[in-house]
């Protein structure tokens, strides 16, 4: 018997529960796939902590994993018994193992671990969005808030693929977070503003907003004139304030951008030109506890469970 992370009651991951359930055999176009590993991002909590819209009790927790196929469905000629995978915009991925479409599920690169993989692409598709509807473009300097963390550091990569100059801030203990995946580092607090200014030597065209700070928003708004290069994953109360632009994937345009660029972001990491900074792998069996270790701070890089 399968085993899951299942939310009855809307809260914190302290109420979440490991379940026995019965995934069932694969149906047209769909494939099983034995979870090799989950990844663990900060909307896996936050999706369930209150009520949402459309949304009903009990909730599967996780979305994206990685793993080997072990049943395929008829209609499916993509992927083959025996395939390493990886899925994304799944539901339920905490889990030993699940049944899932099979059009969500790509051939794992053989450059990532399954650590690695479970984790590439809810970050990967956001920071491609975020690059996206800012209308980065090759030659321009950006501001990115939150340059170390891991839509940041998705960012950091794909811009540099693009030929996009970005100016990212993080604490100075993270300034090599930064260099490494070539950004030029700066230090937020106090005096942002000039600081960007003083290194950008030219006009800061869009910004990225990571962190959802008062500082983040603010500062952006002094520097980029044009709100509609403006961008957060966090803020969207104040960014309907400011009049700058929001994106979720809970938003039918964001999902359909996610969904038609997963297979570039696959492609990029098994070129090796998208990689995914690990902090580290628990077991499932400790969803919740590394659920907190993500949300007390900055791990450093990327959580995997591992069943």
């Amino acid at each position: 018997m399968a085993r899951r992370w299942v939310a009855h009651e809307w809260g914190g991951p302290e109420n979440w529960r490991l379940e026995e359930y019965e995934p069932g055999a694969p149906g047209d176009g769909e494939i099983t796939v034995r979870v090799r590993a989950a990844g663990v991002n900060p909307a896996d909590a936050k999706h369930v902590a209150q009520p949402r819209p459309g949304v009903s009790l009990p909730v599967p927790i996780g979305y994206e994993i990685s793993g080997e196929v072990t049943a395929v469905g008829a209609a499916v000629d993509h992927v083959r018994l025996g395939d390493e995978v990886l899925a994304f915009r799944i539901l339920g991925g905490y889990a030993t193992e699940m049944t899932i479409p099979a059009g969500k599920a790509f051939i794992k690169p053989a450059t990532l671990s399954h650590a690695e993989a479970a984790n590439l692409l809810l970050a990967g598709t956001t920071a491609a969005e975020m690059l996206a509807v800012t209308r980065g473009a090759a030659g321009e300097t950006i501001l990115l808030h939150g340059a170390s963390g891991a839509v940041g550091v998705s960012v950091l990569q794909q811009a540099r693929l693009a030929g996009i100059r970005v100016i990212g801030t993080a604490s100075e203990g993270r300034f090599d977070v930064v260099r490494r995946f070539g950004g030029i580092p700066v230090r937020y607090g106090p005096g942002l503003v000039e600081r960007v200014r003083d290194i950008a030597a030219a006009p800061v065209a869009a910004a990225l907003d990571a962190v959802g700070t008062t500082e983040a928003i603010e500062s952006s708004l002094d520097l980029v004139p044009d709100r509609s290069r403006i961008v957060t994953i966090v803020a969207p109360a104040r960014a309907q304030e400011a009049g700058i632009v929001w994106i979720a994937g809970s938003q039918p345009a964001s999902a359909r951008f996610r969904d038609a660029v997963r297979g570039r972001l696959v492609d990029l990491a098994a070129q090796g030109d998208l990689v995914v900074p690990m902090a580290g792998e628990y077991p499932l069996t400790e969803a919740p506890e590394t659920a907190r270790v993500l949300a007390e701070g900055h791990p450093g890089g990327k959580l995997a469970l591992i069943p």
